[in-house]
């Protein structure tokens, strides 16, 4: 299957205005709490992955990362900034904060446009 992390020879893509208002958000269910994930937190999501076709390229049920260190696309790192645990949001995430021209072979071709649904399981704070 593909993988929602950036690969270590993946170009590092510049955080520009034109990359950060392209990002679709959609709160689905707002969480509860008063934490909100922030850069530098240790977050816990399930999650589903499509292309525009619906093809469903990835998915888990528990998937741990450090919010905003460049472990996962961009467009996660900027779409997940501000959701409270037990949150659902969905992201449609353009070429440019996904994989770019190369894609993630072989299930994400170049220039594909991300759909994730994504539930905040658990937020860490460091």
């Amino acid at each position: 299957t593909g993988q929602s992390f950036r690969v270590a020879a993946d170009p590092l893509i510049s955080n520009d205005d034109e990359s950060s208002s392209s990002l679709q958000i959609e709160d689905v269910t707002a969480g509860s709490g008063d934490a909100t994930a922030q850069i530098g937190d240790n977050v816990t999501v399930a999650y589903k992955g499509t292309l525009d076709d619906g093809y469903e390229f990835d998915k888990a049920s528990k998937f741990m990362f450090l919010l905003g260190a460049g472990d996962v696309i961009k467009g996660w790192d900027e779409g997940l900034i501000g959701m409270k645990p037990g949150g659902k949001r969905t992201l449609v995430v353009p070429p440019k904060l996904g994989y770019g021209k190369r894609g993630c072979k072989p299930d994400i071709p170049g220039n594909a446009t991300l759909h994730f649904t994504i539930t905040l399981k658990d937020l860490k704070k460091p």
